[in-house]
């Protein structure tokens, strides 16, 4: 099965360029029967504007494009919030550090 999915930042509003690669996400699964999935990418939480995450929904629904999984439509693989997988990360980042399959990088 496809499984795409669509992963704007909430630095900013939606624009074109942004609904046109939902778009394209969107169209790719639902042309392969697949799986259309909204993540939201709040990683740079010092730029995140709180208003941009409703503008991304607000965005999707008036273009008529719906997710099959996202923040409010779990499909067992969330969270769907990038900032609340961080302990979900950690944790496979340790289980390859103490299988010695990766290694802590000490760069300045």
């Amino acid at each position: 099965m496809i499984r795409t999915r669509f992963a704007p930042s909430p630095t900013g509003y939606m624009h074109i360029g942004n609904l046109r690669t939902a778009l394209y996400a969107y169209l790719i699964a639902k042309g392969h029967n697949g799986v259309f999935i909204l993540r939201i990418e709040d990683t740079d939480q010092a730029r995140n504007i709180p208003e941009a995450v409703a503008a991304i929904y607000n965005s999707l629904t008036l273009a008529g494009i719906e997710y099959d999984e996202g923040p409010d439509k779990d499909g067992g693989f969330g969270p769907y919030v990038q900032s609340k997988r961080l302990p979900l990360y950690q944790q496979y980042a340790e289980e390859l550090v103490n299988k010695g399959a990766a290694y802590y990088c000490f760069c300045k």
